[in-house]
């Protein structure tokens, strides 16, 4: 049998046995394997052009100058965003109130593969219509600034090779990075970050956590993580309005630490059970699953808020750093319905929300028994009381712990401020 025969052979066992789809994933993976041999896959991955790599143990130390008792001149840096990016919404709440502070605030936008960032202000500019900063790429030079801010471990590396050696340097972690990777090179890299001696702003115990056990630093700042209660919140409803029925799903396809795969199976399962109960997918469109639901694509946070107040529960997984979506649910009203683990509870403490084990059956047993809990109504007015979720405290105390080291960056760093998880 020749090479091409023996190919075939294999393909159509493939077929008889998975159908087209089992087909289309071997012909995928024969592709990447001979893809493989050719390009370098982990260096394509690097959010960096190479230049860009910082090295912990090779950075001069820092220079700092003094620029307290006035408005400061914060450079802000982070990949270009997407529409309904959750992690530079979050951002960009800090960057409105330092603005509102008073503060000068520039975007320095760092697209490895080009040095035009017209395009992405556009978006910027579409979607995020509060944000008064200026918008620049970061390999134009960040000149000027008092302080300058990463919001990423690629953005990190970025401040670390490009930012001004008389500007104050800080971190915003918004989750532990290097937990995006197997252990190798790519996680090195983004583990490296923490060392660069920048003020370490961390969202959330969970990472606080995490460098003091996986690092061995102690973070600069912890603030709390908050939650829109603006745009998030229970409406009003009246006498004639259908109750509340269905669940919903946030999807994140190529984001494998937010579970797609297991939600998938779990949904699957759950409409088993539940046929009656509309599925409703949110994020991602979705396609070839085995079950009906109500592909919504993306959605504005208004119209979202609508669909989580007539929907009872939302699958929201996550195997790191904890997502907006749960408080966001929670909010309107809606419960949510979460894998189990130290990382999340380390920041969510809700007594009304659904812990499951991370398996298919588990999940769909979780979701099962939200939808048919008895008083949906009353359950959802407690989800959604008052707790104090929103963002100003956490951007406060960004502005000030970015205050408080530029007004005396030689020698001392602010006392970290520690909030306990919402209540």
């Amino acid at each position: 049998m020749t090479a091409i025969q023996h190919r075939v052979s294999g393909l159509l066992r493939v077929l008889k046995t998975q159908g087209t789809a089992g087909v289309a994933t071997a012909v995928a993976k024969r592709l990447v394997n001979r893809i493989n041999e050719h390009v370098d896959l982990a260096a394509a991955e690097l959010p960096v052009r190479p230049e860009d790599l910082a090295d912990s143990s090779a950075l001069p130390p820092a220079t700092a100058r003094t620029a307290g008792g006035r408005k400061l001149r914060i450079g802000w840096v982070c990949a270009p965003p997407s529409a309904g990016s959750g992690g530079h919404t979050t951002l960009f709440r800090m960057v409105e109130i330092a603005e509102q502070r008073g503060h000068e605030c520039t975007l320095f936008l760092y697209d490895k593969n080009s040095d035009d960032v017209s395009r992405h202000e556009a978006v910027i500019r579409e979607h995020w219509k509060n944000l008064k900063a200026g918008v620049h790429s970061a390999t134009a030079g960040m000149a000027g600034m008092d302080a300058v801010v990463a919001s990423s471990w690629g953005a990190a590396h970025v401040v670390a090779m490009r930012a001004p050696k008389t500007a104050s340097r800080f971190y915003f972690i918004q989750d532990f990075e290097p937990y995006f990777y197997p252990r190798g090179a790519l996680y090195s890299f983004a583990e490296d970050t923490y060392r660069f001696g920048f003020t370490n702003i961390a969202l959330g115990e969970m990472i606080a956590t995490r460098l003091r056990t996986e690092v061995g630093i102690e973070p600069d700042a912890v603030v709390p993580f908050g939650c829109d209660d603006v745009e998030y919140r229970l409406l009003p409803r009246d006498a004639s309005a259908s109750p509340r029925s269905g669940v919903v799903y946030y999807a994140k396809r190529n984001v494998d630490r937010r579970g797609y795969l297991l939600a998938r199976l779990a949904l699957e399962e759950f409409h088993g059970e539940h046929p009656d109960q509309e599925i409703h997918v949110v994020g991602d469109r979705i396609s070839n699953w085995s079950i009906p639901v109500n592909n919504h694509g993306s959605l504005t946070p208004r119209d979202l808020n609508v669909l989580y107040n007539r929907t009872v529960a939302g699958l929201a997984l996550s195997f790191t750093n904890i997502s907006l979506v749960p408080e966001e649910l929670m909010a309107a009203g809606n419960v949510p319905v979460m894998n189990d683990h130290e990382f999340s509870r380390a920041v969510l403490n809700a007594p009304h929300a659904i812990w499951a084990k991370p398996t298919p059956r588990a999940i769909a047993r979780a979701l099962s028994n939200a939808v048919t809990a008895p008083d949906i109504d009353g359950r959802a007015r407690l989800l959604s009381a008052p707790g104090g979720r929103g963002w100003t405290t956490t951007a406060v105390l960004v502005s000030q712990t970015i205050e408080a080291v530029c007004a005396d960056p030689g020698t001392s760093r602010p006392e970290a401020w520690v909030l306990e998880p919402h209540k």
